[in-house]
């Protein structure tokens, strides 16, 4: 009986490894290591300005590059550094459609005017990303649409620095505080669930372009470094999962919301109608995105949850 409850135990697992395997398929990758801009749609609302580059080499602003990546070129984004009216707007890769249970991970470089930690002249602005867009709407706080996303301050600088929104409170980032953010609905980056990020230094040619880039981020902040951020998006049970760095921030339930689409969408905004005095704010108070991939996830295959249910009723006889 022992060998038979270790050969169930093996054959779970070499089902589990090959649905695992079968996890690893590509459903888009955009790297920005060509200019694939006419692959893109940058949806403006036209509420304030913007700029979006989907062939920025970072290396101008002394950022190198992202890992794994080949080149220093990647998507920038910034905004309202001239109308002084709250807004943002969002891209999406153009004509795509992803469906089932799928993860899209990409790396995010957050930057901001220095001195780095206080920041400097309106810093507080929005890195942005999700799933269920139509890829033809502007999105943005404040008047989110027909979608289900996240967002995060650059600087640290709000009572809200990690915030899920959605088409159904799309005004409002609560959303149920507990039962939506993984720390118990606490959202500032000094809460202590988000003590892991901090600390980081401008890279030394940033410094050496921009004396004011000083200091060292403070505990919470995920700006200067090249985070992995990831959105998990299960079919089953109609969720999407943000984490960065593997630590899970948020989760939205997608059977609640009003989506637009099946696309996906990064973005950055304002968090309020100030602009920046500093005189390279477009070029320091920025996102950049680089190595996107989507990756399918198949549901276990239907022998491999046999065996495990197996596993687990032989357990359960044992044990009785």
């Amino acid at each position: 009986m022992r060998r038979f409850f270790r050969g169930l135990l093996v054959a779970a697992a070499v089902c589990g490894g090959a649905t695992a395997a079968q996890a690893d398929i590509t459903l888009f990758s955009e790297d920005f290591d060509t200019d694939n801009s006419a692959n893109w749609t940058t949806n403006d609302p036209g509420v304030t300005d913007i700029q979006a580059d989907y062939f920025y080499d970072y290396s101008a602003i002394g950022v190198g590059a992202a890992p794994g990546g080949a080149t220093t070129t990647g998507l920038k984004m910034t905004a309202n550094n001239v109308n002084g009216v709250f807004g943002g707007f969002s891209v999406s890769p153009t004509g795509q459609s992803f469906t089932g249970s799928y993860r899209v991970s990409f790396n995010l470089w957050q930057n901001y005017v220095g001195p780095v930690g206080p920041g400097g002249s309106g810093t507080t602005q929005l890195s942005t990303f999700g799933v269920g867009t139509s890829g033809t709407a502007g999105i943005y706080p404040g008047t989110w649409s027909e979608s289900a996303g996240f967002a995060v301050t650059l600087d640290g600088g709000s009572a809200s620095d990690f915030r899920a929104y959605a088409s159904s409170a799309q005004a409002s980032f609560v959303e149920g505080d507990a039962a939506v953010y993984r720390a118990a609905g606490a959202r500032n980056g000094s809460d202590a669930y988000y003590a892991g990020f901090g600390g980081e230094a401008a890279p030394a040619a940033q410094v050496g372009l921009f004396a004011g880039q000083t200091g060292t981020t403070d505990a919470g902040e995920i700006g200067f470094a090249w985070r992995n951020v990831t959105i998990d998006v299960n079919d089953v049970a109609q969720t999407a999962i943000w984490a960065i760095d593997g630590l899970e921030i948020a989760e939205i339930n997608l059977a609640t919301e009003a989506l637009g689409g099946q696309n996906i969408f990064f973005g950055h905004s304002d968090s309020n109608g100030a602009i920046s005095s500093d005189p390279n704010a477009s070029l320091l108070n920025v996102t950049l995105i680089d190595n996107i991939r989507v990756t399918a996830v198949p549901e276990p295959s239907a022998l491999g949850l046999g065996l495990i249910g197996g596993v687990v009723g032989m357990f359960r006889r044992r044990r009785r």
